[in-house]
């Protein structure tokens, strides 16, 4: 049965699944697809690059768009390249190895315009959208592996899920995951067949040993092994302990995280320490951290200087500054503000996270900044009430974006500055539209932090300017 589609003009085009048709590729979305349009409806085709001619066969018909997949590439990107992965197009960890990373990096810049082009519309020339900051070696940068377990042929595997499906790849050299990070997992996995440990399968939801997560401290080279188990129990224990502290001298925590449910969620609630030390140190610029098994971290330590740097040139302290860290978590962006402004003030929902930060400060001597456990949007007005504003709010909130009710707190407190630090180009311009009243955007600069995906960070710069009107706010 044919499915119809209408495009702009509500004239009808009729697709049906199964159907091919030639498309030339205008650019690419959000999630490194391929963008074309067949009489105006708007196709996403996976694997596509831009100015490429290829021939479609659609997949999956939508009322507002559809999807396809490439049976024929007619004119080829001159930015197209051989990617170097075996399991490339298998796994679907990473979307853009095929094109070119110099390349990739305009390509995110133009994710960000075509953010901004939807929300801010005729405004968007106004805008200053920076050169994407990218990687020197843009190869091995993850600090952080989470490798399903199973078992194939009674050998254990440890990997990903294939784009779509339950079948779990198995990864023995993830290219965008650090080196240490890739041995660690072969060697914990062959110890697990060695000693015959019982393997989770999740569609009979027996078997013991669910996930294999390792961390490494890129600057201090510690390991920490996480096991995710089904149970408490964890047969022959201390022999696994023996041998993985025996083949990996790195590896100087070791820890059990207990999930029993039937969940996608890699972690479950309770996790046990079993050897070696609770954290493992990792250092940022002059900054030292703890990280716990269950702590959130940059995955891309080396872009992660860059992009906090990036926020240092936006704030241009003085020493004079207060500033509010909002969405702080353990208050990596706010101590590295801190020993350059007067005061700093930083909030999370979360107590577990205001904890590491006041731990975070204490050790590195910073006795100019204070967290505490709260919204924003709480805080804030109660701050103000008590005579005390702060001269620059920064931000950075979840992929779903700030709360409304922040942003319309952050137009009543009226910062001079507002630093926006985005993990989606689509909600921080949705956000930047509802301040765009009272504040100027200067400038939006695009940090690659996940090379060969398709994901860019972005740092936005906000003054406010008195008077300013939604008409002229971006001039």
């Amino acid at each position: 049965m044919n499915r119809q589609v209408k495009d702009q003009k509500n004239t009808s085009v009729k697709l049906n699944e199964g159907q091919t048709f030639p498309l030339t590729i205008k650019r690419l979305g959000i999630n490194g697809e391929g963008v074309g349009y067949f009489k105006k409806q708007v196709v996403f085709v996976p694997g596509a690059l831009p100015g490429e001619e290829v021939v479609v066969e659609a997949t999956k018909i939508h009322p507002k768009f559809a999807e396809g997949k490439i049976k024929k590439i007619r004119k080829k990107s001159s930015h197209r390249v051989m990617p170097p992965c075996p399991i490339y197009e298998q796994c679907g960890g990473c979307q853009l190895q095929h094109l070119d990373y110099s390349q990739q990096l305009k390509e995110k810049r133009d994710i960000v315009v075509q953010a901004f082009e939807k929300y801010m519309k005729s405004s968007v020339e106004s805008l200053h959208i920076k050169e994407t900051i990218g990687m020197e070696n843009p190869w091995n940068y993850r600090n952080k592996s989470q490798f399903q377990v199973g078992l194939q042929k009674q050998k254990v595997i440890a990997g990903l899920y294939g784009i779509g499906s339950h079948s779990l790849i198995d990864i023995a050299d993830c290219m965008v995951q650090h080196e240490s990070t890739n041995k660690v997992t072969q060697v914990v996995k062959k110890i697990l067949q060695d000693l015959s440990i019982s393997i989770y399968n999740e569609r009979t939801r027996k078997g013991l040993v669910r996930t294999i997560v390792t961390r490494v401290g890129v600057q201090t080279g510690e390991v920490q092994v996480v096991l995710i188990t089904s149970g408490k129990e964890l047969p022959r224990k201390q022999v696994i302990i023996e041998e993985i502290t025996r083949r990996l001298p790195e590896v100087k925590s070791i820890v059990q995280n207990i999930n029993g449910h039937k969940t996608s969620l890699i972690f479950g609630d309770e996790t046990k320490h079993i050897h070696g030390k609770e954290v493992i140190q990792e250092t940022l610029g002059d900054l030292s951290f703890e990280l716990s098994a269950r702590a959130f971290f940059q995955l891309n330590p080396y872009q992660t200087v860059k992009l906090y740097d990036e926020v240092k040139e936006a704030a241009q302290l003085t020493g004079k500054e207060k500033i509010v860290d909002a969405y702080c978590g353990v208050g990596t962006i706010g101590l590295w503000l801190a020993q350059g402004a007067a005061e700093l003030r930083g909030m999370d929902t979360i107590a577990e996270s205001i904890e590491d930060a006041k731990k975070n400060a204490k050790r590195h001597h910073i006795k100019n900044a204070t967290y505490v456990t709260g919204r924003a949007e709480t805080w804030l007005p109660k701050w103000v009430k008590e005579g005390w504003k702060p001269d620059i709010i920064v931000v950075d909130p979840p992929r779903t974006g700030c709360d409304q009710k922040l942003l319309e707190t952050v137009l009543k407190v009226k910062p001079r500055k507002f630093i926006y630090v985005s993990c989606n180009p689509s909600t921080l311009a949705k956000d930047l539209k509802v301040l765009s009243s009272q504040y100027k955007v200067e400038y939006v600069q695009p940090v690659d932090m996940f090379p060969h995906t398709a994901h860019v960070e972005c740092v936005a710069l906000m003054s406010r300017v008195k008077g300013m009107t939604n008409k002229n706010c971006l001039k």
